[in-house]
């Protein structure tokens, strides 16, 4: 078995800290992708809430009119 010495523990801290170096710009990379990411998911559900606020505005003036022309169906028993 080879000989640990401080060294040998200092050789491979330096190559620890050589690969974290290298590491941190591209977790920054990352971060900034996931935070465009969820910029885009947020506008998205704004868009679908929007669009659901305006189909059911919609459906509110159809079932108006509907009523206002007497073209409603009897309700299903």
């Amino acid at each position: 078995m080879a000989d640990v010495t401080n060294e040998l523990i200092y050789e491979v801290l330096k190559s620890i800290r050589n690969d974290v170096t290298r590491i941190d710009p591209k977790t920054d990379e990352i971060r900034a992708e996931l935070q465009a990411m969820r910029g885009h998911m947020i506008a998205l559900q704004t868009d679908l809430h929007n669009i659901y606020v305006t189909l059911d505005r919609h459906e509110t003036r159809l079932d108006r009119i509907e009523r206002r022309l007497e073209l409603s169906s009897p309700a299903l028993p």
